[in-house]
């Protein structure tokens, strides 16, 4: 059930029955010299929905954009700060939790995105008892990040190895070539590939890491894999869910 394409009766309807949602939230970042700029937030989209069919919840409308300062030095990026996507992120659960939503789960598709929407979490608890909303001791948030599924990380270490890297990896690159087959880039790659190296500002990213890539040989993937990483991640975020959202 999408919330996008749902009514306003559908939604009190479900919310009898359950007071879950889930959230995709990704990034509008480079991923090297075959990745999309979306990646991240294709992922997660298809993996939310995947995970919202398989279990009955609703699935809220994708975040797209999330924290990518450091990759900025790249044309195409967008990115919120931090201070904004704290905001962006309380007023989603604020707007949803007045509605009657208390168990929020996050599929997450970007490292970057976990250290700040931990914060928000934070935030949001504190704001919403401020409010006195409703049921605001009841509201619970969760981060679930599918490139950490551990049926994920064993599946990309078997197909890839070392080469699976940190970025741009072909983990990722496969999944979006399985959920977009028609946007399949294809370049040759250059065998020296930057890794290893601390993260700071933009400009520095782009001349540690001049074409994207963080340890990774994104060329390894294809679509066969991309639906055999979805796959793992759907069963395992699918329990994950339904145990966030059991009664305790």
């Amino acid at each position: 059930m999408l919330l996008h394409l749902s009514t306003w009766q559908e939604v009190e309807v479900y919310l009898q029955q359950s007071k879950g949602i889930i959230l995709p939230i990704g990034s509008t970042e480079q991923h090297g010299p075959t990745g999309l700029i979306g990646t991240d937030a294709i992922c997660a989209e298809a993996i939310a929905r995947g995970v919202g069919e398989a279990t009955g919840a609703i699935v809220g409308p994708t975040i797209n954009v999330g924290m990518a300062l450091h990759h900025t030095a790249f044309p195409g990026t967008i990115s919120l700060r931090p201070t904004t996507m704290i905001q962006l992120v309380r007023d989603y659960i604020t707007c949803l939790a007045k509605a009657g939503f208390t168990k929020f789960y996050f599929i997450n598709g970007h490292g970057g995105n976990i250290a700040t929407l931990k914060a928000a979490f934070s935030e949001t608890y504190a704001y919403l008892e401020d409010l006195q909303i409703n049921n605001a001791q009841l509201v619970q948030c969760q981060v679930a990040n599918w490139f950490m599924c551990s049926s994920v990380y064993k599946l990309a270490k078997e197909l890839y190895g070392d080469q699976e890297g940190s970025h741009a990896t072909p983990s990722e690159v496969a999944l979006t070539q399985y959920v977009y087959p028609e946007a399949i880039k294809q370049v040759s790659f250059s065998p020296e590939v930057a890794s290893g190296h601390k993260i700071y500002g933009a400009s520095d990213f782009r001349v540690r890491y001049p074409d994207g890539r963080m340890g990774s040989n994104p060329g390894l993937a294809t679509p066969e894999h991309g639906k055999q990483f979805y796959d793992l991640a759907v069963k395992e975020l699918s329990n994950g869910y339904l145990e966030f959202v059991s009664p305790e």
